[in-house]
């Protein structure tokens, strides 16, 4: 697949719904997400239902990657708000510190404006500090259909978006219960 040159030094950037990924593009990105957090992405990947994927490419080379899903999570006593919950960012090992995620992130914030909320557990909250996340703050739980479980080793990064309402980050926050990893 060629996508032409990005900008100068940029990565050449596509969106693209899971479903729209042949075969080869998804192994590309099992195998750089799996190199980048060295462990196994293939069942992770199969266990997040609908996700749309930013890739970035350099010389037809997938380098960095990131996806979301929707979700619902709720501040407070807010109704639950349409959230783009950010997954798999990563960077191939050998283009890691290059700016790849930083290019990835900024055009994923543009992809995901028509939610309410941008959302994502981070391994490392410096590269998403920088890019206007912030950290919640306040409590968070999962909503399962005994009651709220309470999730105080977790840590949540919400980005504002244009639709967003007033948010008080260090209120609680909780999200509905899924399969695999809570947050």
């Amino acid at each position: 697949m060629s996508l032409g040159p990005g900008a100068a030094g940029e990565p050449a950037l596509r969106v693209a719904t899971v479903e729209s990924l042949g075969r080869r593009e998804w192994s590309e990105v099992v195998r750089l997400c799996s190199a980048a957090f060295s462990e196994d992405f293939d069942a992770i990947f199969r266990a997040l239902p609908r996700t749309t994927h930013i890739l970035a490419y350099i010389d037809d080379r997938l380098v960095s990657h990131a996806c979301w899903l929707a979700r619902r999570l709720q501040p407070g006593t807010h109704r639950p708000l349409r959230t783009a919950y950010v997954e798999a960012v990563a960077t191939d090992p050998y283009h890691q510190r290059k700016g790849y995620a930083t290019v990835v992130m900024r055009r994923l914030a543009t992809a995901i404006s028509g939610y309410e909320l941008g959302a994502l557990s981070p391994a490392t909250a410096s590269l998403y500090e920088r890019l206007g996340w912030r950290k919640w703050r306040g409590a968070l739980s999962i909503r399962t259909d005994t009651g709220p479980f309470a999730t105080p080793e977790e840590e949540v990064m919400v980005l504002r978006l244009p639709g967003s309402p007033q948010l008080y980050l260090d209120g609680p926050l909780s999200a509905e219960w899924r399969q695999g990893e809570l947050w």
